[in-house]
């Protein structure tokens, strides 16, 4: 199943300080096929993530795991998704 996280900033300096980690963090969890798809917001007020996760208990792992969420950076918003399949019919 699929789960996203909106990561909006809420302290830019620590952030700044602790987007290295992240970035290394998803990438270490896409190479894990953890991490489907990820990327900032273009007004540079957070991102989001696209988790691949067994169950919502291992995406909430995975994403408070999240350097930037365990340190404060940015708030976490954790939904459930339900991508559809092209062509529909």
């Amino acid at each position: 199943m699929h789960y996203v996280a909106l990561l909006t900033i809420i302290d830019q300096e620590l952030n700044a300080k602790v987007r290295p980690a992240h970035l290394d963090y998803l990438d270490k969890l896409y190479k894990e096929n953890k991490v489907v798809m990820a990327g900032p917001f273009t007004d540079k007020k957070g991102g989001m993530v696209i988790y691949c996760a067994d169950s919502p208990e291992e995406a909430q792992a995975l994403a408070e795991a999240d350097p930037v969420v365990a340190e404060g950076a940015r708030t976490l918003e954790l939904r459930e998704w339900n991508a559809l399949s092209f062509p529909l019919s």
